[in-house]
């Protein structure tokens, strides 16, 4: 049995806890905030309950696997997980409206011809078909194995079979997420639905890899799901897991240090003095924190995998209405930008914070989440820069102002509203300006491929969303998965068969 201490109780975190306690390790984790989960947070008021992180779950394979692997209760007899449908509505610039159907490609093409005009759902339905392409090349290396030592081969090659276009007298493949949708989809609204799946994390679609196409193949093949409850039900969960399977707990003990003897990490030092030993220890800390914690660990050299920028968060806006949920609302509507070049030139250049900008808006339907039935809980969330310390007073009137295109009635049910900023998300993740780590994705000289799960010191790892496989629930948990693995059968381990 090894001593294993795992710094923050993040969901990456979480999951190589549970997962390691199983193997029949002892795991202490020391969490420097008085909670669990990490970035799924949630506010109570009134009655009324939201998540303040992320609010729905794509992927859940992966906590299912992580709750058949720890136990003999199924991670549905935890949670009520549900499977959202549509999968989303989406609110265009030009006022086209449409409703997706969830993991069904025919119920897709129909919506998408019934409401776009002939034609436009085939070249969706075509795309998705590469996509697939793109999915199979890249799943197990980016999500289900450690980082390769020879990432560059997944830096190089683009794995996304872009169709060959003529322009200007030359034959030329799409290499970008934005060259996709100009190119193959030739619809504005076909563009703002693709580009929107890679806004949401935080990538410019004018510089992001076509090999981001495998973003809504993810949701388009295996679904949109809801946790009853919130999001933040999925964190009791799997923190009672490892409850069960007696892992500890240490609340407010902030790591100030990771020790090192005989060349290889042999535990913690923490802001009190005290040191806890260990033969192990796992990282689930942002860049910055790592850095301080073992300047070794993070030195670069020429083989290793580029730093990953981090330069966007997000904005949420949670909302009290008086009045009953519409029936037939759809969870998910995301209302497009106006005009798309200011809002990325916003995000992602110089200009001015784009004065309407893409809004997410997520209205469950969820009893648990109202004092009654004649109210309403409803997030918005934008993203933004990360930069800390700007207010967002003015981008919160904006947001409500797009977010009336999908519900009219909206200011004048408005009963309170509470405001969570990127200064809240570093508070609760340790993470510079708030920043949120995206999904590793291949090519692009591997720019956003993210570091391994090991590091420079051995004995010491890296977890969660700013290591291998990079942001995301499903790649969390995975990340878990994986340091659990390299821990438990060594340097050989090759990821779930």
């Amino acid at each position: 049995m090894a001593r294993i201490a795992v710094i923050g109780a993040g969901m990456g975190a979480l999951a190589a806890a549970a997962r390691l306690a199983v193997a029949g390790h002892r795991v202490v984790v020391h969490e420097r905030t008085d909670t669990y989960g990490g970035a799924l947070r949630r506010l109570e008021r009134d009655g009324f309950s939201f998540d303040t992180g992320p609010g729905l779950l794509p992927l859940p394979a992966v906590y299912r696997d992580l709750f058949v692997k720890t136990g003999k209760e199924p991670l549905e007899h935890c949670v009520d997980l549900v499977q959202v449908d549509p999968s989303s509505r989406h609110v265009f610039a030009d006022g086209t409206r449409v409703s997706l159907p969830n993991a069904s490609r025919a119920g897709v093409v129909a919506a998408l011809d019934e409401a776009l005009g002939s034609g436009t759902g085939k070249r969706w339905g075509d795309f998705l078909v590469r996509a697939r392409e793109a999915w199979d090349r890249t799943r197990r290396p980016l999500l289900e194995e450690p980082l390769w030592p020879n990432w560059q081969v997944l830096a190089e090659r683009e794995p996304y079979p872009a169709v060959p276009h003529k322009r200007l007298l030359r034959t030329r493949r799409a290499g970008t997420l934005a060259e996709v949708g100009a190119w193959e989809l030739r619809d504005a609204r076909l563009t703002a639905l693709l580009e929107s799946h890679a806004l949401a994390h935080g990538l410019d679609p004018r510089t992001t890899p076509a090999s981001a196409a495998v973003l809504p193949y993810m949701e388009h093949a295996f679904g949109t799901w809801y946790v009853r409850g919130g999001l933040r039900e999925l964190a009791r969960a799997v923190y009672e897991r490892c409850l069960a399977r007696k892992v500890e707990f240490r609340f407010g003990a902030d790591v100030t240090g990771v020790l090192e003897k005989d060349g290889r990490a042999s535990g913690v030092e923490l802001a009190d003095g005290t040191v806890a030993e260990a033969d192990f220890v796992i990282a689930g800390v942002a860049p910055g924190t790592l850095d301080r914690l073992s300047a070794q660990a993070v030195v670069r050299g020429d083989g290793d995998v580029p730093p990953q920028p981090a330069t966007a968060s997000r904005v949420t806006v949670l909302l009290a209405l008086r009045g009953a949920r519409p029936e037939g609302t759809a969870h998910r509507t995301v209302v497009h930008a106006a005009d798309r070049e200011a809002e990325l030139d916003a995000l992602f250049g110089p200009a001015a914070r784009n004065p309407r900008p893409t809004v997410t808006v997520l209205r469950p339907d969820d009893p648990g989440l109202v004092p009654d039935p004649e109210h309403e809980a409803v997030t918005l969330t934008t993203v933004v820069p990360a930069r800390p310390g700007e207010s967002c007073d003015a981008l919160t009137e904006s947001m409500i102002t797009v977010a009336e295109r999908a519900i009219p009635d909206l200011r004048d049910r408005l009963l309170w509203q509470e405001v969570r900023t990127p200064a809240d998300i570093a508070e609760a993740t340790g993470a510079e300006g708030g920043a949120v780590p995206v999904p590793a994705l291949a090519a692009d000289g591997g720019r956003l491929l993210h570091p391994s799960n090991n590091t420079r010191v051995p004995g010491l790892f890296a977890v969660g969303g700013w290591a291998h496989p990079g942001g995301g629930l499903p790649h969390a948990g995975m990340s878990g998965a994986l340091v659990a693995g390299l821990i438990v059968e060594g340097p050989e381990f090759r990821g779930s068969q």
